[in-house]
This record gives structure tokens, sequence and C-alpha cells, in this order.
């Protein structure tokens, strides 16, 4: 099983690697708000761990010959991995909530530009007409 997994990700964009990447965040922050409400700290630390983590795989992999946007996510993710901390340390659900909320914002936006790429990019289809059918388009009855 993790064989296929490891081939399936071996599959995606970077583009998508990130999409999954903020997924995953997004995820583990909602999971720990549960176990801090839960008062299970121990699963919520090592939830937020990972999140910390991806975080900063997310500002390591950012391409700054990209431009200002790069300097930007770079200002966010450090912004978030902070919350993140401080959420964790104070076991603190409203400092959780908003590194969520701006991870989610970050998240759909980025999904809504790829799909906007995949759409740019899929030819449109054009059916070939006929003989027939240029004969009669260009008749006039």
């Amino acid at each position: 099983m993790d064989f296929l997994m490891e081939e399936l990700l071996y599959q995606k964009t970077s583009q998508q690697l990130t999409a999954m990447l903020y997924e995953k965040a997004i995820l583990n922050i909602e999971e720990s708000i549960e176990h801090i409400h839960n008062k299970d700290f121990y699963t919520a630390n090592e939830n937020l761990k990972n999140t910390s983590d991806i975080l900063h795989r997310l500002g390591v992999g950012l391409k700054y010959e990209a431009g200002v946007i790069a300097e930007q996510l770079d200002t966010i993710y450090n912004y978030v991995a902070e919350r993140v901390v401080e959420g964790n340390m104070k076991k603190d659900i409203t400092i959780l909530q908003d590194a969520h909320r701006v991870l989610t914002e970050i998240s759909a936006a980025w999904n809504k530009v790829m799909s906007e790429e995949v759409a740019q990019k899929r030819p449109s289809v054009h059916r070939k007409l006929s003989s027939y059918e240029r004969q009669i388009s260009t008749t006039t009855l």
C-alpha cells in the first residue's frame, strides 16, 4: 500500500503536491482543535508539530525567482507557523482558528488558480465538418 501511495505522489505536479500539503495542514489544525477540546494535548501537539513541518516545507519549496508572490507567501507561511506554535503552547483554540482561516484562504486561492490553468490548457474541441456539411453551410436556399 505504501508503494502505491508513493507512486501516486510521484505522478503529481508540484502545484498538486502544494495543494495536498495545504489540505493536510488544514486537516491537522482541525483535528488539533478537536483534540484540545477533548483535553488530548499530546495528540494535538503531534498534529501541530506536523503542521509546522508542512509550513516549513512549503517555505523551503518557494521559488523566489517567481517574484513578489513568493516573498508574500513566505511571510504568510511564517505568520501561520508562529500562530501554530503559539496556539500549541497556549492550547488556544482561537489562535489556531486564525491559522486555519489563513491556510483555508490560501488553499482556496491556490486551487482556484490551478483549476483556471487547467481550463485554459484544455484544448477547445472543434468538430471538423464533413464535405457534405460544408457544402450545405455555403449553399443558400
